[in-house]
């Protein structure tokens, strides 16, 4: 007890005893279902003051033990929480280093000190993982998540045992558990993106690429991902005119125009819808339109084969002499030209149109190889065979190729998206050898 209070209690006492001395009455204290007794009024103050007094203590007592309990489980606690530290310090030392059994028995120890700890749980996952033990890695990135649902670190890690297992769907269960609990995470996008990628699921794809469009900040990257949109449209239509669902994909395919007029797959597919409507004229109109606003070989390419087809060939002519005549010093008009005159059997307008082809501008080898063949009908045997050593000395290939504009693939099929940097719009007809990257 301090002076301060033992002074306090002294005072008190001897107020009391002032009181006592004046106040020699006597009063009548009955006990709850007992008897009565007479008292001095003093003795009862006395009383009454002694059980409070003995109440205050009582409650102090019991604080103060509490206060004292609570120290000794906080410096345990404190303690406990240093070893596991120094444990995972030591751990992730370990994992930097290369070192997997200490980092195992690090993170083991942590278990032992805490079998909850969710950090310890995922890293001997990340080890297990790596080592292709995914059903270990799935146990412990499954215990941190029962400990934490709300851990996206241990959804994103049981998605990527998922995925490396095959399995999905289950993988696309784990993102949207993700995206419920942050709808606006970009990395859990872009994941669902790429297995719905990998199911054709073109239509989830369009809603899910508008969602990421909407997110992203920068001018790249809204503009990376406005043509992933695009792609993904045509893809859609593609899947649709596939599946014979013509008014579906022509619909799709107007829609892609309108979107960017400049996307030449969408006119190949818009080419295939109207043809299966038997509209030819209207297919050969859009084809020539198509042409003249885009200057695309691969357009110009799918008219010659339907102008061929439909015998009408001095329209295919007349169409690439108007074209000329705009643009008098394209050789790759005039080499196809040439092409189409070998392939109509007029060996002397096709010589004389390929002679026209600048031929530091041209490298392409299917050049010497058409007048070798030109050459041969001819009966020009040796001038043929300087033509045909000049094809096959190239390392270049002899049919004319395919190539992306973006990446360089080469390929002697067309497709709407190129397989290698998958971007879509970038193939390009490769007529002299020069217009795509190495």
């Amino acid at each position: 007890m301090g002076k301060t209070s033992l002074s306090i209690f002294l005072v008190f006492l001897a107020v009391l005893g002032l009181f006592a001395f004046s106040n020699k009455d006597m009063v009548n204290v009955t006990v709850p279902f007992g008897d009565t007794y007479d008292m001095p009024k003093i003795a009862l103050i006395l009383i009454c003051t002694s059980l409070g007094a003995l109440a205050v203590l009582f409650v102090v007592f019991i604080r103060d033990t509490k206060r004292v309990i609570d120290n000794m489980q906080s410096h345990r606690k404190l303690k406990k929480d240093e070893k596991i530290r120094e444990y995972y310090s030591k751990a992730l030392n370990a994992i930097l280093g290369d070192k997997e059994d200490d980092a195992l028995g690090a993170l083991n120890d942590i278990l032992k000190e805490d079998p909850e700890h969710i950090d310890a749980l995922l890293r001997l996952g990340d080890i297990a993982l790596n080592n292709g033990d995914y059903k270990t890695s799935f146990e412990h990135y499954k215990k941190a998540w029962n400990i934490k649902p709300s851990n996206l670190q241990a959804l994103f890690s049981l998605e990527t045992v998922m995925d490396r297992t095959g399995r999905v769907d289950e993988a696309l269960r784990y993102l949207d558990d993700i995206l419920d609990l942050d709808p606006e995470n970009l990395t859990a996008l872009y994941r669902k993106r790429t297995f719905l990628e990998k199911k054709d699921r073109w239509d989830d794809l369009l809603s899910l690429q508008k969602i990421i469009l909407k997110l992203e900040h920068s001018e790249n990257d809204k503009n990376r991902e406005e043509k992933k949109l695009l792609g993904y449209k045509y893809e859609y239509a593609r899947a649709a005119l596939e599946n014979s669902e013509m008014e579906k994909a022509e619909k799709a395919f107007r829609t892609l125009l309108k979107m960017d007029p400049d996307f030449v797959p969408a006119y190949l597919g818009m080419t295939e819808v109207v043809l299966n409507k038997g509209e030819t004229e209207e297919t050969i109109n859009l084809l020539e339109k198509g042409f003249e606003k885009l200057n695309s070989i691969i357009i110009l390419a799918r008219l010659e084969d339907l102008l061929i087809s439909v015998g009408e060939p001095g329209r295919l002519i007349r169409f690439y002499k108007s074209a000329l005549s705009r643009t008098p010093y394209d050789n790759n008009l005039k080499f196809l030209l040439g092409k189409l005159y070998f392939r109509l059997e007029m060996v002397d307008d096709a010589i004389e149109t390929l002679n026209t082809v600048d031929a530091g501008m041209f490298s392409s080898p299917e050049i010497h190889h058409l007048k070798g063949e030109l050459f041969m009908k001819r009966n020009q045997t040796a001038r043929a065979v300087d033509e045909f050593r000049k094809a096959f000395d190239s390392n270049k290939m002899l049919k004319i190729p395919y190539c992306c504009s973006d990446c360089g693939n080469r390929s002697a099929d067309w497709s709407g998206r190129c397989p290698r940097c998958l971007q879509w719009n970038t193939y390009r007809l490769d007529v002299s050898g020069t217009s795509c990257k190495a």
